[in-house]
């Protein structure tokens, strides 16, 4: 009769040391650093335990007496500017809703304001990290779940204080080196308070091209929660899902599922294209029944939510706060990683186009003479600026084709370019940096292997040749060869004119290309580029307004005037254009851009 006791004490015993452990870990955390952008766990606290941002009484302590449902745990030594509180077990679920609203809702439940998607989030649901390509693939997001929060530990102190250490470690200015090493040694918030428990959770992503309606989704999400956390007792004993953090079962409308780990299940024989994520936290992941799952949440507690306070809140006196506010919501909204969140900031810079508009030939009164393509017999000549466009040294990050002039029926190109140059590219390229003369690379007007016709073989081809520098390589410690200026020409062979692309390269000294890629999609902001349209408006003929309009629809046929670019939403934040060329896709002159990221 001995042994289940000693069995039962055994489990007790093992129990509350598990929760004593995890308050303990708990309590520690408060007035911690905290970086948002991760998952909430106490493994991502930054500094060591214990290692508070904000000044908390540790002169006057108590014993914390745990004793609803702790087993009457002691935790010696509390400061009295910490307070606990038991909680009640409930189930909760919400609406079904839009990206941002779930992403407004995750954020609210840690005290953060605002809709920018946030560690939290992105990791139950899967999602990558980019906001603006994970919300165009979502068509709503759903939740149900059941939480169990034993306990809650919590900052009693209404108003916070800085550490003057932490004060005198906000950058002055704009230093992206400094401001990155702020974020990386103390977060971007502070751990106002913790709660302990368990949580089984349902999460529901509709993709895009789900055809199921909202009131579907609704009842769906609802059928699963009620047959997962009311029908217990009639769960087949032979149930196959399992259910941890780092396995997710993603179950498709609906009888399909699989097991998730780091990709993404498409079933293309059926359109409801739902996925269901069964996650949990706390308690023994390899218990199935959620019956049995809850009455181990005892044995293995886990922090199940966090509560937290900006840094930047406690600094309205700080002559930096500013340019820390600043690095930290780009931060948070692009998310770059980490060890590349300096580069990021340094690229930070607005960014023009060049030439400017006012400067450009379509303003002029007099139209230019200019060589022309022809892509049929009876078709609109388009004609094609030979200016040579350049920026200086100024890093350049994207191009695009343009129709100029009053009839638009001029093409030029345009170089996306930042403003200034990045203080970490100062010691290479500065002015007073001796780099040599900037030099054009352009394809061979004999090599016709790379001519492509745009219509008819008869009438104009393109030169689709990479323009790239052929003295750069990864890993070339000599220097490297970027963009700075480009320029388009025709070479007339009778009928058969060819377009062709010429780029001028300059040296950065000192630096090496990290990876380089070849962008063949536009970038998700980009825009039809139509510069001078509001010059038509010179033209006081009806019939010659008509006649321009249907000549321009003619050419943004052919044409493809999307932007190519990269910026802050592309990770890691900080590409440059190393080359360049021209194609021909479905009918269209299209441009397509290398770009590489540099070590510096």
């Amino acid at each position: 009769m001995e042994e289940p006791s000693t069995t039962t004490t055994s489990s007790s015993s093992s129990s509350s040391s598990a929760l004593s452990t995890t308050l303990s870990n708990s309590i520690q955390a408060l007035g911690r650093g905290f970086d948002v952008t991760s998952d909430i766990r106490l493994l991502y606290c930054k500094g060591a335990p214990g290692s508070r941002l904000i000044q908390i009484d540790e002169n006057h302590t108590r014993d914390l007496v745990i004793s609803e449902g702790g087993g009457g745990i002691v935790l010696p030594n509390v400061s009295i500017d910490i307070e606990y509180s038991p909680g009640k077990s409930f189930r909760d679920s919400t609406p079904v809703c839009t990206f941002h609203e779930m992403a407004e809702f995750f954020n609210m439940n840690s005290s953060i304001s605002g809709d920018i998607p946030l560690g939290s989030f992105n990791s139950m649901f899967n999602f990558t990290g980019s906001w603006p390509v994970d919300a165009a693939a979502t068509k709503t997001l759903a939740m149900d779940g059941y939480f169990i929060p034993l306990f809650k530990v919590r900052l009693a102190k209404l108003s916070l204080v800085l550490h003057d250490e932490i004060k005198r470690a906000v950058p002055y200015s704009w230093d992206p080196s400094s401001l990155a090493s702020f974020i990386e040694n103390f977060g971007t918030h502070i751990i106002t308070s913790a709660t302990v428990g368990g949580r089984d959770v349902v999460y529901v992503k509709q993709h895009q091209s789900s055809l199921l309606s909202a009131l579907e989704i609704e009842k769906y999400v609802q059928d699963i929660g009620d047959k997962r956390f009311l029908d217990l007792e009639n769960q087949p004993s032979g149930d196959p899902f399992k259910y941890n953090e780092k396995a997710s079962l993603c179950w498709i409308f609906p009888f399909h599922f699989l097991y998730l780990y780091s990709f993404r299940y498409y079933n293309t024989s059926l359109c409801f294209d739902v996925t269901v994520i069964f996650r949990r936290r706390g308690g023994d992941d390899l218990v199935q029944s959620h019956a049995k799952w809850v009455e181990t949440v005892h044995l293995a507690p886990d922090v199940i939510n966090m509560t937290f306070s900006p840094i930047v809140s406690l600094l309205k006196e700080s002559a930096g706060i500013k340019h820390l506010a600043r690095a930290i919501d780009l931060y948070l909204k692009y998310k770059p990683p980490i060890e590349e969140l300096q580069y990021f900031l340094e690229f930070q810079i607005p960014r023009v186009w060049a030439p400017e508009q006012s400067n450009l030939p379509g303003y002029q009164r007099k139209e230019p003479v200019c060589q022309s393509l022809q892509f049929s017999l009876m078709g609109p000549k388009l004609y094609v600026s030979s200016d040579q466009i350049t920026v200086g040294r100024k890093p350049v990050t994207g191009l695009r084709l343009c129709l100029e002039g009053s009839k638009q029926n001029r093409l030029a190109i345009h170089l996306q370019h930042l403003v200034s140059l990045p203080k970490i590219l100062q010691p290479h390229w500065d002015a007073h940096m001796a780099i040599g003369a900037p030099k054009w690379h352009g394809p061979e007007e004999q090599d016709s292997r790379w001519f492509e016709p745009i219509k008819w073989k008869n009438f104009s081809h393109v030169s689709t040749a990479p323009i790239e520098h052929n003295e750069t390589y990864i890993g070339d410690l000599s220097g490297v060869h970027i963009v700075t200026g480009a320029q388009l020409g025709v070479w007339e062979f009778g009928a058969k004119s060819v377009l062709h692309l010429k780029l001028l390269f300059s040296k950065v000294p000192g630096c090496t290309i990290r990876r380089s890629v070849w962008d063949h999609k536009p970038t998700n902001t980009s825009q039809l580029n139509s510069v001078s349209s509001s010059s038509s408006n010179e033209r006081n003929s009806d019939d010659k307004k008509a006649d321009s309009s249907s000549q321009i629809g003619k050419l943004t046929k052919i044409i493809d005037l999307t932007e190519m670019s990269k910026g802050p939403q592309d990770v890691p934040g900080h590409w440059l254009v190393t080359g360049a060329k021209l194609g021909v896709e479905k009918g269209k002159i299209v441009l397509r851009v290398k770009y590489s990221l540099l070590n510096y």
